[in-house]
């Protein structure tokens, strides 16, 4: 877009602010999704932020991009909305693995980090875009990865998205968060600090990926499931794996553990009633889950379900017990 589109936004076109600004929503949306962990969240602070955008345009002084000003004022839309709410968590963060048997499934009151949906992030990757900046990109959208940077501050967390992920120079940090270089640094080695905590085990796991086998995996966990064959489904499991099901904080260590539940519960107590139907979300295979009780006549939402997979097998199961999730998948509500 020219100075002539920017001018015209300048005398109050409202057409022209959007032609300025749209082409970035998607991306911001990501951004901000990072920064609060929400898609519903993230959606509210882009309109926030073309809302500040708008009625700030004439402080736009053309000495970055414009692009780089929208996430300016995102990032603070996202620190003023962390200002007001609870961090989003992980179950493994907050609580201990259930018992056998102890299966205590109602809300816990925690606002926990949900899924990002695939389809949201189909944007054509830039022609320059090198392989290893692809494999960034993926990385810093899967589950693993906003776990750990929700547990940051939220300055913190700011200040490693812009440098780490949007790449952005220390300097350009600074002023976009009103911060001296010096505290930027050091905010960024903290941050980096933490994060090798909680991710050292996973983050060279990352780069092994085969879309093929992943989808393989996939039909094979959702026939199984559909058959109510726990054997069969736990067979895809590593013996470490874990089951976490937000937003009750309960999840289960080891796959002797997950085994037990399917058995005794999504199979024993719940019943057959089940359909399941593939997805994707933070670049991870997923699927969607279906639910019909007896004397129903239809499959209803039940919850999205994403897998971590490493070498072949599932090291993490998170099963989003949220049917409201499902119109942001782009699925139907039910079968």
């Amino acid at each position: 877009m020219g100075d002539q589109t920017l001018e015209a936004a300048r005398q109050g076109d409202p057409g022209a602010f959007e032609r300025l600004s749209e082409r970035y929503r998607r991306e911001l949306q990501v951004h901000c999704y990072r920064m609060l962990g929400s898609v519903e969240d993230a959606e509210d602070a882009v309109q926030e932020t073309f809302l500040r955008a708008w009625s700030r345009l004439d402080s736009f002084a053309g000495r970055a991009p414009f692009r780089a000003w929208l996430y300016g004022i995102a990032t603070h839309a996202c620190l003023d909305a962390l200002r007001r709410k609870k961090a989003r968590m992980w179950p493994t963060e907050v609580a201990e693995p259930a018992e056998a048997g102890d299966y205590v499934l109602a809300e816990a009151g925690q606002p926990w980090l949900s899924p990002y949906p695939d389809r949201l992030l189909e944007t054509p990757a830039p022609a320059e875009a090198e392989p290893e900046a692809v494999v960034t990109a993926r990385e810093t959208i899967e589950l693993a990865f906003l776990a750990a940077i929700q547990r940051l501050p939220a300055r913190q967390r700011a200040v490693l998205i812009l440098r780490d992920v949007v790449d952005w120079s220390a300097k350009d940090t600074a002023a976009a968060l009103d911060m001296t270089q010096a505290a930027v640094n050091s905010a960024l080695q903290r941050a980096h600090a933490s994060l090798s905590e909680h991710l050292a085990s996973g983050r060279g796991e990352w780069t092994s990926r085969s879309g093929a086998a992943e989808r393989k995996l996939v039909r094979r966990l959702i026939a199984a499931w559909e058959r109510s064959d726990t054997g069969a489904l736990v067979e895809l499991l590593r013996a470490d794996a874990r089951l976490v099901m937000p937003p009750a904080a309960l999840w289960l260590a080891g796959r002797d553990a997950v085994e037990a539940f399917f058995h005794d519960h999504v199979f024993g107590l719940m019943g057959a009633g089940w359909r399941l139907v593939p997805t994707a979300a933070n670049r991870q295979p997923a699927f969607a889950v279906y639910y019909r009780a007896e004397g129903d006549s239809a499959y209803h939402g039940f919850g999205i379900g994403v897998l971590t997979v490493v070498d072949g097998a599932i090291v993490e199961m998170a099963l989003f017990q949220t049917p409201e999730l499902f119109a942001s998948f782009a699925l139907p509500a039910q079968l």
